[in-house]
């Protein structure tokens, strides 16, 4: 089998994307960052910090590795929620510095990944659900291209780039919900995906089936071979 490695991909994709993310949390002021976010019970800066915390998690488990150590991300799910929250109730510049910071922080932490330890399993949690490091870029570029989306400001998901979008189709593609079976059918790229077991074809652009993918959004724009879209459940 090969030795897994980080995908240039989402090498190349990563750095742009997290610039662009920040731009957007430099335009919001305080009455902006309170504001409700595209995601059920969380404010903007309640996003914010999630991706703040997401990237300094991430740097530490890949800086543990540097180290010869397993770290992971976090300490407990418990723990992740409490600091989310603490973090959400900072201000903004508070936030935008942490944000801004755990975006180098990840960055010199993958430039510091020995080539022979991409293959290790980082957990999430103590115990709980892991994956290779390698995985690890490709992780962070969804973060950060989905949850800015989620931010319901100044971008969109109709805004991602077509590489970002088919980067994150080809990780649907790999997952096994139970449930989600269908074939997505990109008409702007003529390219398809088969989801799950495969099933009733759904078409429209790549960007719209990805977001209509992590359980986002009513899937206007999208049309099913059946008639009906398939239930998509929340990621």
């Amino acid at each position: 089998m090969p030795v897994p490695t980080p995908d240039p991909r989402a090498l190349d994709l990563l750095a742009p994307a997290s610039h662009r993310l920040v731009r957007t949390v430099d335009a919001l002021d305080d009455t902006g960052l309170r504001a409700p976010s595209g995601l059920p019970g969380w404010s903007r800066a309640h996003v914010v910090a999630h991706l703040a915390l997401n990237a300094e998690g991430l740097a530490g488990a890949l800086g543990g590795l540097a180290a010869g150590e397993r770290v992971p991300m976090y300490v407990s799910d418990e723990a992740r929620d409490s600091d989310i929250d603490t973090l959400a109730s900072a201000g903004p510049a508070t936030l935008r510095d942490r944000l801004l910071g755990s975006i180098t922080r990840f960055a010199d932490a993958a430039t510091s990944v020995p080539d022979d330890a991409w293959p290790t399993r980082i957990e999430r949690t103590p115990g709980g659900r892991s994956f290779a490091a390698a995985a690890a870029l490709d992780m962070r570029l969804r973060e950060v291209e989905i949850h800015h989306a989620d931010l319901d400001s100044s971008y969109s998901w109709a805004d991602w780039p077509d590489a970002f979008a088919v980067l994150l189709l080809e990780s649907v593609a790999g997952r096994r919900d139970e449930g989600m079976d269908l074939v997505a059918v990109a008409s702007d790229l003529d390219r398809s995906w088969t989801i799950g077991d495969g099933g009733p074809a759904v078409t429209g652009p790549a960007a719209t089936l990805g977001w209509w993918l992590t359980g986002r959004g009513d899937g206007a724009g999208l049309r099913s071979e059946g008639g009906t879209l398939p239930r998509i459940g929340a990621w």
